[in-house]
């Protein structure tokens, strides 16, 4: 299955650059360009595409709003935003994965390293620079409460593959440590995203941080 790529980014030598290294894989395709986040929903609508590399920072609209806009718009029908950051710790980056992003990668990343990223963040099995995502959560976000009754409706093998995945492990990592298939782990971890009204696993990470799970 070929991987559906945007991308949006107000530097045309930059976003050319990344168009190149993505359409030289045989599983991603880049079916479609912006070069300001004010046109983000007309591009969608228009090549309908899995993942949206977006710039977090455009001078227009930036990836943040958009992705927010966009998420609001089309709901779990929204393609998966990946989000292109210049600092390792900017803040921003929290802003866009709590508007809706699934993922961010910095944009002096090593190509490879964007390539796992996209695939990643279309394949939906694992969290991209969990490490890095918590992080950022320790540096400008305080936990909250703990969690409410929401928590109270997981299983405790569902709170047991919570934490695992906020981790950032795979579904094969999880299912090795808690000696399941895959398949099983994938439902688990469904019902999770679910119980919790959660749209991917880097919400769980948010999600885990912030109630004070991990």
């Amino acid at each position: 299955m070929t991987v559906r790529v945007a991308l949006v980014d107000d530097q045309a030598m930059f976003r050319a650059g990344i168009a190149m290294v993505l359409d030289s894989q045989p599983d991603l395709e880049v079916v479609g360009q912006a070069d300001d986040g004010d046109q983000v929903a007309a591009l969608v609508a228009d090549v309908r595409p899995d993942v949206v590399v977006m710039d977090v920072r455009m001078n227009r609209l930036d990836g943040v709003t958009a992705t927010r806009q966009l998420c609001e718009a089309l709901g779990e029908a929204a393609p998966h935003v990946l989000v292109l950051t210049t600092f390792d710790l900017d803040e921003a980056a929290v802003d866009a994965i709590e508007a809706g992003a699934s993922g961010f990668v910095l944009k002096d990343a090593r190509p490879e390293t964007l390539l796992a990223a996209v695939r990643a963040v279309a394949d939906g099995n694992q969290v991209v620079a969990a490490g890095a995502t918590r992080s950022l959560l320790e540096r400008f976000r305080t936990p909250r409460s703990a969690p409410g009754r929401e928590y109270d409706e997981l299983t405790p093998r569902e709170r047991e593959i919570l934490l695992r995945a906020a981790t950032g492990l795979s579904n094969a990592e999880i299912a090795a440590v808690e000696h399941l298939s895959e398949a099983t782990v994938k439902t688990h971890v469904s019902r999770i995203l679910t119980k919790l009204a959660l749209r991917d696993r880097v919400q769980l990470v948010v999600y885990a941080y912030e109630h004070g799970l991990l």
